[in-house]
């Protein structure tokens, strides 16, 4: 039988770095925290967890609350259980990534008046409090292993979008250049996209194709 006392109990939040696509930029979510320390900084989406809720249930009533999403596609990644990463006390954050279209970031978001919020390219990331700068770039990596697939994909672009945009999205994920035309091959002969018949009008420039995914697009790894 286990001995509990005081040195056994911890503090335990819940943290999200939620992710969005707009013009080919990949964002997330950040809050700006309004009380010391670090007043001023940047921090992640999260709540504590109170001791009669799950994990699930606080995450998903912290995002629909403060975030304002109740579509979202949320995965439980990492946990960070280093004792100091927060100062004088101990707290151990489990985290998750989540998912959402800019359409329905620009149509459903709700976010409270009282939360200043932002959405930063992911290449631009400001300064944030304690251990969440540590936390992004996890969940970034975490991100670059699952966008290879290609119902991940269909999440972040549901509706239409260039195939110079895809393309630039996963070079700022994965980190490395791609060859416009063996990455437009792959796209186009797996049978993963489809041409929508028009062209994204109104930009500077030719105006180029707009394509969507299909349908019925199987579940495959794509890099």
């Amino acid at each position: 039988m286990n001995n509990y006392n005081n040195d056994s109990y911890n503090i335990i939040e819940t943290l999200i770095s939620i992710f969005t696509i707009e013009k080919g930029e990949v964002k997330i979510l950040l809050f700006r925290k309004k009380n010391e320390p670090y007043k001023g900084y940047w921090m992640l989406p999260g709540k504590v967890l109170n001791n009669n809720e799950s994990l699930e249930e606080n995450i998903s009533d912290y995002v629909l609350e403060n975030c304002g999403f109740s579509n979202l596609y949320i995965e439980q990644c990492l946990v960070f259980s280093d004792i100091d990463r927060v100062p004088d006390k101990r707290v151990i954050a489990t985290t998750c990534i989540g998912l959402i279209d800019s359409k329905s970031v620009e149509l459903k978001q709700e976010i409270p008046d009282s939360i200043e919020s932002e959405w930063f390219n992911i290449l631009t990331i400001p300064k944030t409090i304690y251990d969440h700068d540590e936390i992004i770039k996890k969940s970034i990596e975490y991100l670059k292993n699952k966008i290879i697939n290609s119902n991940i994909l269909k999440m972040l672009f549901p509706s239409d979008f260039t195939l110079p945009e895809l393309q630039k999205v996963y070079e700022q994920i994965l980190d490395k250049e791609l060859d416009r035309r063996n990455f437009r091959k792959k796209f186009v002969s797996q049978g993963l996209i489809e041409d929508t018949g028009y062209k994204n009008e109104g930009f500077s420039g030719r105006p180029a194709k707009l394509y969507r995914f299909k349908d019925d697009i199987e579940e495959m790894n794509l890099f």
